[in-house]
């Protein structure tokens, strides 16, 4: 497995399902706990987790796990964010909606780096030594 082949790919999926595959019923429910949604959201990073860990040769199961974790901190990362900003009426005119976008998206890069190690010490466990 190609640790910058796997970082493209969770990348390109970031982009994608962060960018136009995240419909406006998604954005509308994503800081309601356990709407729709949200759920939706998440779970369609997860499963593309699941695709970009295949696609790198890893085992299926490891990239069961790896889309589940994805999905589980993608979907409380988002809650978060949502929440504060609804509840600060944080507007893109306002500095701290910006803050709170850029910490949003700076958390899910070190998910998917953490998804990444976590697959290099599940499969590679020598290539810490």
């Amino acid at each position: 497995m190609s640790v910058l082949g796997i970082l493209l790919l969770l990348q390109l999926k970031h982009s994608v399902f962060d960018g136009p595959l995240q419909l406006r019923w998604m954005l509308r429910d994503k800081g309601y706990y356990g709407k729709p949604g949200g759920l939706a959201h998440a779970g369609l990073h997860g499963i593309g987790t699941i695709v970009a860990s295949i696609l790198c040769s890893q085992d299926p199961a490891v990239a069961l796990l790896l889309g589940a974790v994805d999905a589980a901190v993608h979907y409380h990362v988002d809650f978060a964010k949502e929440s504060l900003v609804r509840a600060r009426k944080w507007t893109p005119e306002k500095p701290q909606f910006w803050w709170a976008l850029t910490a949003d998206q700076f958390l899910h890069q070190l998910t998917y780096l953490a998804l990444t190690a976590a697959a290099l010490s599940i499969l590679s466990p020598s290539i810490w030594s």
